[in-house]
């Protein structure tokens, strides 16, 4: 067996209406917090759903703070002003409750508030020198696996995305709470989940550092996916269903988190970039292309997840790999989402820019398990407009 390395959170509590019960939790965990600081998002702020877990807090005789300055591929601008606001508040534990963009800059809260090493100088693989304050992630969107994950994503340009990879990013503690996310509509639930379902595809796949861990929670995250995506599309107010969302992206998470995603992501990182495409949205428009292109390469292993999407496919390994390609984009549809590039404004006219930035992920581009040229991406982007 091929020797491998397996890291993420120590801790992770699943179950619905879990956060009103917050400021225990914290106490029981971190008995010497007295100073949380919670980074969100504006729109999630306006929901209400952040005045019961606060107000468990205060119980508890903490005093919080709440950022909600967040914005979607947050750039390092909101981040530094984070951190200014914790470092003011005194913080000794940060909370991010959101999506991705809210778990990436609360991590980078937890690294830096109580430090002085400037942000420009972790950006890449294992450059955060400092130790971060004691950090809990809540997930309010069943997707990105942030929670789990050692990476925080940063706009660093007008179009340009920097990663931050190190293991001080990991959270202490991980809460699934699917009362959060009642509210989401059906489109943002669905490109959430597709984002999901693309993170346990592409660790599955991931040419160098695949395992056998990563790949029991890719499957078995997939099949939670698969099977209460469109349930949560259809009936939001399913707890059930958005239960099983949330674990299911928690379990890819942790997948992608040891076995990178690859070239799915590189071709949406431009997408997003450039259009201001949700992420979500930007690898479902370009995930059936992308395992098409990858078929010489990955039938086998696609063909063992279409046991899991579609599990009445029969035949040949090629036709089974094919029907989870089919799958995809039935799903896709199915929940109303976009299905086209031409559908989020994108035209022939603006393939060259894109194959140009999609060429620049090399760290994603590396682990795709068929190398991409630019033609090759290029073509890619073409079929999916």
């Amino acid at each position: 067996m091929t020797a491998f390395a397996f890291s993420t959170v120590p801790s992770i509590l699943s179950e619905p209406g879990l956060t009103h019960r917050l400021g225990a939790i914290i106490a029981e965990r971190f008995p010497q917090v007295r100073r949380p600081f919670i980074v969100s998002d504006a729109g999630f702020l306006r929901t209400g759903l952040l005045a019961l877990p606060t107000l468990s807090l205060e119980q508890e005789s903490m005093r919080s703070a709440i950022f909600s300055a967040v914005v979607a591929d947050p750039p390092e601008a909101v981040v530094l002003d984070a951190v200014d606001a914790a470092r003011r508040h005194e913080a000794d534990l940060i909370l991010g409750f959101g999506g991705g963009s809210s778990m990436d800059v609360a991590k980078l809260v937890a690294v830096l508030a109580g430090s002085r090493q400037p942000i420009g100088e972790i950006y890449g693989i294992g450059k955060v020198s400092a130790q971060r304050l004691p950090l809990v992630q809540v997930p309010t969107t069943a997707g990105t696996g942030s929670e789990v994950t050692n990476i925080a994503i940063v706009t660093t340009g007008a179009t340009t995305k920097s990663g931050i990879v190190a293991p001080q990013l990991y959270a202490d503690l991980a809460i699934l709470d699917a009362a959060l996310t009642l509210g989401l509509p059906p489109t943002v639930t669905a490109a959430t989940g597709i984002d999901a379902m693309v993170h346990a595809i592409e660790a599955y796949t991931s040419r160098h550092k695949k395992n056998p861990l990563s790949d029991a929670l890719a499957r078995e995250a997939l099949s939670l996916l698969s099977r209460n995506l469109l349930r949560a599309c259809e009936q939001g107010s399913d707890i059930g269903a958005r239960q099983a969302m949330l674990l299911g992206a928690c379990l890819a998470g942790q997948a992608f988190s040891n076995a990178p995603v690859a070239a799915v992501h590189a071709l949406a990182y431009p997408i997003g970039g450039i259009f201001h495409v949700p992420h979500g949205l930007s690898n479902s428009l370009v995930l059936p292309h992308m395992l098409r292109f990858n078929l010489p390469q990955a039938s086998r292993l696609y063909a063992e997840l279409a046991g899991i999407v579609v599990p009445h496919a029969s035949g040949s390994e090629e036709a089974r790999a094919e029907a989870l390609i089919v799958a995809t984009q039935q799903m896709a549809k199915m929940t109303g989402i976009e299905t086209s590039l031409h559908q989020v404004g994108i035209t022939e006219a603006d393939l060259e820019r894109l194959a140009d930035e999609a060429m620049l992920q090399t760290r994603l581009l590396g682990n795709n398990p068929r190398e991409v040229t630019r033609a090759d991406a290029r073509a890619i982007y073409a079929a999916a407009l």
